[in-house]
Formats: C-alpha cells, structure tokens, sequence
C-alpha cells in the first residue's frame, strides 16, 4: 500500500511535477494536493526565510490532515539588493501576485545597475513535516543574471528577466521541460525525494 502524502499547495501543475519526480525515484507514494482538502485555510506566510514559511505550511497542514506534508515557498534574490525582493517576491510592489508591477519595479530599482552586477537567483525551500513534528528542508537555486527588459511570453512572475548563467535565453522563453530541468523548485523537489524515502519508506 502506498503512503499517502500532501503537497500545501492548490497549484495542479506543482503537484504533478512532484509527482513525476518521486515516480522517477521509484517512491510508491500517492501524493495529493491541498485542493483535497478545501475546508482547511491557507497558512499566512509570516516567515522571515524561505525555510521558516515553507515549514509553517508544511506542519500546519501535517497537523489539519494527519498525513505527511509537504510544502515549498521561493522568490527571486537580487545580489545588488542583498537578496531581496526574496520572501517579498510576490508583493514587492506591495500588491501580492500581481507580476507585472513587481517586475516593473524591480526593473526601475535596477536601472543604472551595469550587466557585470546584476547577478540573481531563484531559490527554494522545500519542506517535509510529519504529523509527530518531525521536520526535513531541503533547498534549490538556479543562478542567472537580470535582463534589462522582459523576453518571452512563458512562466511567471520574474522568468522574463532572469536569464540563467551559460544560457542566452530568459525563463520565460524556455519550454516547460528546459524550465523544469534546471529550475530552482525541480531541485529543491529533486533534494526531497530521498528524504521522502528516508522518513516514510
């Protein structure tokens, strides 16, 4: 009988991504999304690191459910800006989730910044709690620079101007799979699928 395990999220296309990772690991885990689960509220990130939310998450949703859970929380970190917009990537222009506006900010912010100092990252944390506490972080980056205008049409959020290094096109103009190969959330999720194994096998 597989072990049942929840990923704190309502996003379809996160689920199926670890899915397909822990497949590949060869874990008979069935893994569920939050969306299972609607009467429980989502968890205020109230964090001050990518690690502290994913595990306020990971556990609140452990503790809602009784099953393993799983959750992750990512950003962009600017290295001219000491790593922000980081946890505020989403509402760095003070509205969360709207893209466009923080990504026009940034933009501006970055301006008379020369192309050999706009190295950035995106990083993740991807956390494992269990019903009992006990808890596992795992971490992903994918290095790049800042473009100075946005190219591409896919992805989201910041993937029109991180183009990672070696690399001549941004985020958003790879396929999802390119994407998938390199992002910071695929090696995060690829970091966990031993842990997985270790704590629920």
């Amino acid at each position: 009988m597989s072990t049942r395990l929840i990923l704190a999220t309502r996003n379809q296309h996160k689920v199926t991504e670890l899915r397909a990772i822990l497949a590949d690991a060869g874990l008979d885990v069935e893994l569920i999304g939050a969306d299972a689960y609607p009467e429980i509220p989502d968890v205020p990130e109230t964090g001050v690191t990518f690690a502290e939310n994913a595990l306020l998450k990971a556990h609140a949703l452990a503790r809602a459910t009784g099953l393993p859970a799983v959750a992750d929380d990512s950003g962009l970190c600017v290295d001219v800006l000491n790593g922000a917009p980081g946890i505020f990537s989403a509402r760095w222009s003070g509205k969360h989730g709207d893209d466009r506006a923080n990504l026009d900010l940034l933009l501006a912010q970055l301006s008379d910044i020369a192309e050999p100092h706009r190295g950035a990252h995106f990083f993740c944390a991807a956390a494992l709690a269990l019903p009992d506490g006990t808890e596992r972080v795992v971490e992903g980056r994918l290095l790049g620079t800042l473009r100075t205008a946005p190219a591409g049409d896919g992805g989201f959020g910041y993937d029109p101007i991180l183009q990672p290094l070696g690399g001549t096109r941004t985020c958003a103009e790879l396929t999802a799979d390119e994407k998938n190969a390199i992002s910071h959330r695929g090696k995060a999720f690829r970091a966990l699928a031993p842990v997985v194994r270790d704590l629920l096998a």
